[in-house]
């Protein structure tokens, strides 16, 4: 009695087990901001977009293709040419994400790595093209023109394979070693030419403060030969004492100096 009852325990958690296998493998999630394609083993990719959420599938029938629809970031380094023939490294950094209604048709014509087959060409294609229409001077004045150009290219032919891009941006622009070199041969030259206009002009003031000084001599001494010729030895006299007066007054003020009479021996007491 015992073993027939172990024995339908047995069977009723066998038959409960392989239920649960089967309503499991029944079962898929499809996370936030995921989408989710069906491929039936007999009828192929269904058109059908799922969303999130939990949802039934036939078991070994269908398969369900998880995509992410959130906007993902990706650089893509070009080296292309300027109108002037110069060597540009560009990076240009990209937030796409794919079209929910047109992940069938994505995942039919291209794949689940649509980024990887898509992106690096079509970059480079729009970057190769609007960058030839700039000199290497441009692309460094107008960068924000350029940008604007590649972004609106590149996400018209993006629409094609059905992607969205939400934001396309120039993050690193360089030149070739030889356009690097002439820029900084310019940027010398002019310091130069800077340094060489300074002293230029540094002598001119110069030039100009010698005349104006002999210009101020030379008005002194037609003054004074005025004054001579009006005063005299007068003028010449006042000078004198003028100076002497001045002589005193220095004098007077250090400690060194000592004053004696004239015609006495004030400190030897001697005779006449």
């Amino acid at each position: 009695m015992a073993a027939k009852v172990f024995e339908s325990i047995g069977k009723f958690g066998l038959a409960l087990a392989v239920a649960g296998g089967v309503v499991n493998s029944a079962l898929y999630n499809v996370d936030a901001g995921h989408r989710a394609v069906i491929f039936d083993r007999f009828r192929g990719v269904q058109d059908i977009v799922v969303g999130e959420g939990t949802h039934f599938l036939i078991p070994w029938v269908q398969k369900p293709i998880i995509f992410d629809c959130r906007s993902r970031p990706r650089n893509v380094p070009v080296i292309t040419g300027s109108k002037d023939l110069q060597n540009v490294n560009i990076t240009l950094r990209i937030l796409f994400r794919p079209v929910a209604s047109q992940l069938p048709r994505i995942f039919t014509s291209i794949g689940e790595d649509y980024d990887e087959r898509v992106l690096p060409s079509i970059t480079t294609e729009i970057l190769k093209s609007v960058v030839a229409r700039f000199d290497a001077g441009e692309l460094i004045t107008q960068r924000e023109l350029v940008s604007r150009q590649v972004s609106d290219d590149l996400t018209e032919r993006a629409a094609t394979f059905g992607l969205i891009l939400d934001d396309v941006s120039l993050t690193h622009l360089t030149f070739g070693k030889e356009f690097t070199e002439a820029v900084e041969a310019k940027q010398v030259a002019q310091q130069e030419a800077e340094r060489a206009r300074f002293v230029v002009e540094k002598a001119e003031q110069q030039k100009k403060a010698a005349i104006i000084s002999a210009e101020g001599d030379s008005k002194a001494a037609e003054l004074i030969a005025n004054s001579l010729t009006t005063a005299g030895d007068g003028l010449i006299e006042l000078r004198k004492l003028e100076a002497a007066e001045d002589i005193a007054y220095q004098l007077s003020r250090s400690r060194n100096i000592t004053y004696l009479p004239t015609g006495q021996s004030v400190l030897l007491q001697l005779p006449q």
